[in-house]
C-alpha cells in the first residue's frame, strides 16, 4: 500500500476514534441528565418544585391564617372555638405518632381533654384550666387502674398530648380574653403574626441560602441563616407593636418579647421535629398540602405564644 494510502487510511481511523469518543461522551451525559431527571435534580425541575411548594404552602397557609385572624377579630368565643378545633386536631394527630411508636393512648380522655382546655379558658380562666388538668391526670389514673394492658408510658403521652398540644395552645385564648375589644384583637393577631412572620421568613431564607445547618439530625432542611432571618422578622412585628403602643407595651418589652417568642418558636418546632423523627414520620398529618399536618403547621404557636403570654403578664400588659 502507497504512503497516502496509509496516511488516509490512519486518518480515517482517527476521525471513527474521535466520533466514537464524542458519542460515548453524549451518551454518559444523556445517562447523567436521565438519572437527575428521574431523581428530580435537574434544575428546572428544582425551580418547578421549589415554586409550586412554595404556592401550595402559601395558599393552605393564607387559608389558615384568614380563618384564624377573623376568628380574632369575631370575638373572645369564636376565638376559643377555633382553638379548640386545633387543639384537637393537634392533639388526634400526636396520638396518631404515638401509635406508631408502639403506645396506646386512650384517646378519649385526651381527646375530650385537648377540646376542653380553650373552652375552660374562655369561660373560667386560667385557675380552671389547672383544675381540669388535676381532673385529667385522676381519669387517667383511673384508667391506667382499670386497664391491665396499659402501661405507664400510654399513661404519659395520655396526660402530655392534651397538655403539649392545648392547654399550652390555650395561651391564645387567654391572651384574648385580656380585652374584648379591638385592641385585644390586634394584640392577640400580632403575638401569632410574629410566629408566622417567623415561619415565612426563616423558611424563604434558609431554602434559597441557607448553608450552615442548625440541627441536621432532628430537622435537615433548618439553618443558621433562616433561623436568624426569622428572628428579624419577629422582632419586627414586636417593634411594629411596641411603636403603636398596643396595650401600653414600650418598645423595650416588645422587643425583648420578640426575642423571646421567636426564639421559642423555633424550639417548638424542633421539639414536634424530634418527635417525629422518634417515630419515623416526615410530617404529623396531611390536612394542610405544603405544611403537612395542622401540629406541623401550629408547633411553633404552641411555644411561642406560652411564651409571649407568660412575658405579656409579667410586664404587667395583661392580668
Amino acid at each position: 500500500m502507497s504512503d497516502e494510502g496509509n496516511r488516509t487510511g490512519k486518518r480515517v481511523e482517527r476521525q471513527s476514534t474521535g466520533i466514537d469518543k464524542l458519542v460515548d461522551r453524549m451518551e454518559r451525559r444523556r445517562a447523567r441528565i436521565s438519572d437527575a431527571f428521574e431523581a428530580n435534580q435537574l434544575r428546572g425541575q428544582r425551580a418547578r418544585g421549589f415554586t409550586e411548594k412554595l404556592l401550595t404552602r402559601t395558599a393552605y397557609g393564607v387559608i389558615y391564617g384568614v380563618l384564624t385572624a377573623g376568628c380574632l377579630f369575631a370575638g373572645r368565643t369564636p376565638t376559643a372555638i377555633i382553638v379548640s378545633l386545633y387543639a384537637w386536631l393537634c392533639c388526634s394527630e400526636f396520638f396518631r405518632m404515638c401509635r406508631r411508636g408502639g403506645r396506646m393512648p386512650n384517646e378519649v380522655l385526651g381527646l375530650t381533654a385537648a377540646a376542653s382546655f380553650p373552652l375552660v379558658a374562655r369561660f373560667f380562666g386560667l385557675r380552671a384550666m389547672v383544675f381540669t388538668a388535676f381532673f385529667l391526670l385522676i381519669c387517667v389514673g383511673v384508667w391506667y387502674v382499670l386497664t391491665p394492658r396499659a402501661n405507664i408510658a400510654d399513661v404519659a403521652v395520655t396526660v402530655f398530648g392534651p397538655i403539649y398540644t392545648s392547654l399550652a395552645f390555650s395561651c391564645v385564648v387567654l391572651i384574648r380574653n385580656s380585652d374584648p375589644g379591638l385592641e385585644g384583637a390586634f394584640l392577640t393577631l400580632g403575638v401569632v403574626l410574629a410566629i408566622w412572620a417567623n415561619d415565612a421568613i426563616a423558611y424563604l431564607v434558609g431554602s434559597r441560602i441557607g448553608i450552615h445547618k442548625m440541627a441536621p439530625r432532628i430537622s435537615p432542611n433548618k439553618s443558621w441563616e433562616g433561623f436568624w432571618a426569622g428572628m428579624m422578622g419577629s422582632v419586627a412585628v414586636w417593634v411594629a407593636i411596641g411603636l403603636l403602643h398596643l396595650k401600653g407595651l414600650p418598645l423595650p418589652l416588645a422587643i425583648a418579647i420578640g426575642v423571646v417568642e421567636g426564639f421559642l418558636s423555633v424550639i417548638g418546632d424542633l421539639f414536634e421535629s424530634r418527635i417525629k423523627r422518634g417515630v419515623g414520620v416526615k410530617d404529623s398529618g396531611a390536612i394542610m398540602p405544603g405544611h403537612g399536618g395542622l401540629l406541623d403547621r401550629s408547633d411553633s404557636m404552641i411555644f411561642g405564644c406560652m411564651a409571649a403570654y407568660i412575658l405579656l403578664v409579667m410586664g404587667g400588659i395583661i392580668f
